[in-house]
């Protein structure tokens, strides 16, 4: 019987030796670790492992004596992990080779890094690597699934079997990555894995320089990404690989890397798929991130938008306190920013800006607070700032300014302020975002769009801030279960400013599952389900100075916002000819609707 190796001979004999081909991947990520820096190690889960911590150049251990949870708590959160579920103890996870750095471990279990926390000091400890300290920690509700990709249209799995039984391989692929240890002479230390493969089939991908007389290749990869190359490079072989949350950035920048284009192109789209997935926010950013550093201005936007739709989520999560000023600059100018109002805005921005403390200069915060739309801020709020504000006296001139501008347009109508030159070109704060905060919302849950539930407005979690206003988190709370009723009402006035105050529109809002639905409505629905907002009150009077650019947002299961949609002449079709569906995927569409005006001056 003819082993793989012999079976595919044919494929290899005119192979040749030569020297070695080299070049750098991901290097941007392959840079020395920080002072204090954590990670876990011994185990191949990213949650779990033996903790170890980088100090004077080096990597080592913790030992666990009084190692417990509130110790293991600040190791996973400073992971980015929501926090920890078990410790382990023994060498649990396996004998660091390093120093034992930690020993005596009393954090309170609030601080933000391990080093923080008190202990004996560098060094001095009466332990041995068997009594290194391990943790597990907490995932929170991320959904680490994976996704398979199949372009093998039939290809043999006996490829597979080839690249696994190594045989008759010709053509070493070599894996380098900085561990962060240093030896005597102040040399990084590297780390360096080494895959053999058969250059016929690696070399159909033009990445890999496997051209004659090329016999092999070295890469240096990220310590994140080096356990990802073998099934990466076994892709090859199969044109089959798994996808999961961890593995998906890795993947995706050694597909653009290698020329593996529908790899690539797919796992691009995955990426939109894991976005609603991570709770924690840490993906979302770390895409972000990704995006920025490899021009990937598509997925950049995927992750601005599912960040500035779920923006109240995102201030609340393990990633708040870590984003940077430019990716929150950068939703602080969206339109398309999903809050209760703009005074939760530059709540949120004032408190990210005492957890980030000294590091956030001052020019920095100016440039943030350039972004607030302080016009959006009701009168009283307005008034208030300069009571209750905590960056009100550092920005003083540009508060006053700033209140200035807002009190005006409170006050005067549009037509009359765009006549100062004070105003000429800088209307964009005068624009609206999508605010939620009541009148100008209402929800109606439904887990079947046959089946509608009608709601309260989204009051679940709901509480004052320092403002007196009440905010929400997204989760609806039933009213009347299975209310037979298609239709609900509630009011806003016709603008937020304060002279139109007592100007009240009344709204019905409808979903339409179907044909019956609309023809009793005297309507002619071009395709189902549908959803109408419309206005029970004139507008005429409105049609010189204000339009509505209401909007549509599909919640799923009260957890996150998927898909946002303009009401064109009162309608949204959710499934209409063409459409590509929600823009992030819900687990069985079960999807709620909230339905939200947005006056705007015109």
């Amino acid at each position: 019987m003819q082993t793989l190796g012999t079976k595919y001979a044919l494929w290899l004999w005119l192979l040749h030796v030569s020297p070695v081909s080299s070049f750098s991947l991901f290097r941007s990520k392959d840079v020395p670790p920080q002072e204090g820096q954590v990670r876990l190690a011994g185990s191949d889960s990213i949650s779990e492992g033996r903790v170890e911590i980088y100090h004077d150049g080096r990597w080592g251990s913790v030992c666990d004596d009084e190692w417990d949870l509130a110790d293991a708590g600040v190791v996973c959160r400073q992971l980015h992990f929501p926090g920890a579920q078990s410790v382990g103890i023994g060498g649990a996870y396996g004998e660091g080779s390093g120093p034992i750095w930690l020993d005596d471990m009393q954090c309170e279990g609030t601080e933000k890094f391990l080093s923080s926390c008190s202990f004996k000091g560098w060094a001095v400890t009466d332990c041995r690597h068997k009594e290194d300290a391990g943790v597990i920690c907490e995932s929170g509700t991320i959904n680490d699934t994976t996704h398979s990709l199949d372009h093998s249209i039939g290809l043999s799995d006996e490829l597979g079997r080839l690249f696994d039984s190594g045989e008759s391989c010709d053509f070493l692929i070599i894996s380098e990555s900085l561990t962060g240890n240093q030896d005597e002479n102040g040399t990084s230390e590297v780390s360096s894995t080494t895959v053999c493969a058969h250059k016929m089939i690696v070399s159909r991908f033009p990445g890999f320089n496997a051209t004659e007389g090329a016999s092999s290749i070295s890469v240096h990869l990220s310590q994140a990404c080096q356990p990802h190359l073998t099934s990466f490079i076994r892709y090859v072989y199969t044109r089959k690989i798994e996808v999961s949350i961890s593995s998906a950035q890795c993947v995706h920048q050694m597909a653009s890397v290698f020329g593996a284009k529908k790899v690539m192109e797919e796992v691009g789209r995955l990426f939109v798929k894991f976005l609603p997935e991570d709770v924690t926010f840490h993906t979302q950013v770390s895409f972000h991130e990704y995006s920025r550093e490899t021009g990937d201005l598509v997925l950049q936007e995927n992750c601005l938008q599912y960040l500035a739709w779920n923006y109240q989520n995102l201030t609340s999560s393990p990633a708040w306190s870590h984003l940077s000023a430019e990716l929150l600059g950068a939703l602080l100018s969206r339109s398309d920013l999903v809050v209760p109002n703009e005074s939760f805005l530059l709540l949120s921005l004032e408190s990210w800006v005492s957890q980030m403390g000294n590091s956030t200069s001052l020019e920095s915060q100016t440039a943030l607070l350039g972004h607030i739309r302080f016009p959006m801020i009701t009168a009283e709020e307005l008034f208030n700032l300069q009571f209750t504000s905590t960056l009100y006296k550092t920005h003083y001139s540009l508060f006053r300014d700033k209140l200035l501008r807002g009190f005006q347009v409170n006050a005067l109508p549009f037509s009359t302020l765009k006549n100062s030159s004070t105003f000429q070109g800088q209307d964009f704060d005068c624009q609206p975002r999508i605010y939620t905060d009541q009148p100008w919302s209402t929800a109606i849950a439904s887990t079947d769009i046959t089946e509608i539930v009608q709601v309260a407005p989204p009051i679940s979690y709901a509480h004052r801030n320092r403002y007196g206003h009440n905010y929400q988190r997204y989760i609806p709370t039933a009213r009347s279960p299975y209310s037979r009723s298609r239709s609900w009402f509630f009011s806003t006035p016709a603008h937020g400013s304060a002279i139109f105050k007592n100007n009240i529109i009344r709204w019905e809002a409808n979903v339409l599952s179907s044909q019956r639905d609309c023809s009793d409505r005297g309507l002619s629905c071009e395709s189902l389900p549908a959803a109408r907002l419309r206005a029970e009150t004139s507008l005429s009077q409105y049609q010189n100075g204000i339009r509505f650019g209401n909007r549509l947002l599909l919640m799923c299961q009260g957890a996150f916002i998927a898909h946002i949609q303009d009401f064109k002449e009162d309608m949204t079709y959710l499934s209409a000819e063409g459409s590509k569906g929600p823009t992030y995927p819900c687990p069985n569409n079960q999807y709620g609707y909230w339905f939200v005006v947005r006056p705007e001056y015109i």
